[in-house]
């Protein structure tokens, strides 16, 4: 708790909804290559949320400084740069894959730090403000010699990686879940060697089941059982985490809707952010819409209800920054807990990008929404955007509305990621429906 408490007097507050109080250019450290969500044996998961890094862009102020993972191009940080007003020429960016990986899998100086100092150039960083608390942002942090934000100090950030780590996973989450009187799905945690009987148990129990690593991020991993299906013998089972990996088997709920709420919290206390529902395929994160219906305002209680809870017991920990927590909804309407993601999110940045465009166009708070669309393949980023802008689709500054291509042009055979913005969701989803049909391929 008293590391949380320096970080709130040494700080002015957590990045988020397109605004910060802090003085001095950051350290964006966009690092999706981390040990949090998977084992860094993990080479296909990572690259492909490592894909996600350019979306970081959209919190950069001038004279900040952005690590990623993979390339950022020109054409696309001019596009961000033009919507957010921010001078292409004022931001530092530093592309080193290696040093991701490097970094989360030993100890030791971070080997980015050179490049990020030549990137700041005469500015020399306030903080690094990492997608996740981890290790590697830590080492960052103090090679550089600056505090990882919104702590006072590395070492008060190093503090927090314990109690981090733990609610990132599926079991720490369960078991500080219950203790804080949230309803979950019935549900056992084992070793590799005990995920079989778990099953057999549990089919026999509930029909149906969910088989999740103890560490996973979007649904990598997970599996999906039916009793209907017959005997299973751990047939599929990944190779995550090793022999002596753990497991969640539980209860599988007719889901209807994935909901969850985003926050932050420190020693003031949890503070929500926002609220909405998750597009999913197999348990899988396929994208979101916010806000959440006014009819669904019990449902955000609950959530309000148990993310505030949450926020507290990182925060007595020593935990400050944000977090979301995850939930699903019956077909009945019962709210069961789901995972917790404590980091920024693939949700924080698109509300943060949402707010940021709104203010600049001195509009209210804007509905949004998220998700992936094909188009031909070979198509180029520059050549997106004209598309977007002759179809009346792209965003509109004026009006603060429209699609945004919010993650840059995909690797060949992906889909593109956008975002939706409008005064209402309603309007958002239009936008998105229309999206859909004009990009829809041929035949």
């Amino acid at each position: 708790m008293r590391a949380a408490r320096r970080a709130a007097e040494s700080s002015a507050g957590a990045v988020s909804g397109g605004q910060r109080a802090m003085t001095g250019p950051l350290v964006h450290y966009a690092n999706l290559v981390s040990d949090l969500a998977v084992d860094l044996s993990e080479d296909g998961a990572l690259r492909t949320w490592a894909e996600q890094a350019p979306r970081e862009v959209w919190l950069l102020h001038p004279g900040d400084v952005l690590v990623s993972p993979v390339e950022i191009g020109e054409e696309f940080l001019a596009y961000a740069c033009a919507l957010t007003g921010v001078p292409r020429a004022s931001l530092g960016v530093v592309a080193d894959p290696g040093a991701f990986g490097a970094a989360a899998a030993r100890s030791g100086p971070h080997p980015a730090v050179a490049a990020v100092r030549g990137a700041a150039g005469a500015r020399p960083p306030a903080a690094v403000l990492p997608t996740a608390l981890d290790a590697s942002a830590v080492a960052l942090a103090r090679g550089l010699g600056v505090p990882v934000h919104p702590y006072a100090t590395a070492d008060d950030a190093e503090a927090a990686l314990e109690v981090t780590r733990l609610l990132n996973t599926k079991a720490g989450f369960r078991e500080a879940g219950r203790e804080l009187g949230m309803r979950m799905p019935d549900g056992r945690v084992c070793r590799r060697g005990g995920v079989a009987a778990a099953v057999a148990e549990m089919l026999r129990a509930h029909g149906e089941v969910v088989v999740k690593p103890d560490r996973s991020a979007g649904g990598h991993g997970m599996l999906f059982l039916s009793a209907a299906a017959g005997p299973w013998a751990a047939r599929g089972l990944g190779a995550v985490g090793g022999e002596r990996g753990l497991w969640v088997v539980e209860e599988r709920i007719d889901a209807a809707r994935s909901v969850s709420v985003q926050m932050e919290t420190g020693p003031d206390g949890p503070r929500t952010l926002f609220t909405g529902e998750m597009r999913t395929v197999e348990g899988a994160f396929a994208g979101y819409a916010a806000p959440l219906p006014e009819a669904s305002a019990g449902l955000g209680a609950v959530l309000e209800e148990w993310g505030g809870a949450l926020g507290r017991y990182l925060a007595e920990r020593g935990y400050a920054g944000p977090f979301g927590l995850d939930a699903m909804v019956s077909a009945d309407g019962v709210p069961y807990a789901g995972e917790s993601n404590v980091r920024r999110t693939a949700t924080t940045t698109p509300q943060a990008m949402a707010a940021r465009l709104a203010a600049a166009g001195g509009c209210g708070e804007r509905a949004w929404a998220t998700g992936r669309v094909r188009a031909e393949p070979g198509l180029r980023f520059g050549a997106a955007v004209a598309r977007l802008r002759a179809e009346g689709l792209a965003y509109d500054p004026a009006r603060c509305e429209g699609v945004v291509l919010y993650a840059a042009a995909p690797a060949e055979g992906a889909a593109w990621r956008y975002a939706v913005l409008a005064a209402d969701l309603a309007g958002a989803l239009e936008y998105e429906e229309r999206l859909h049909a004009a990009w829809a391929p041929a035949g």
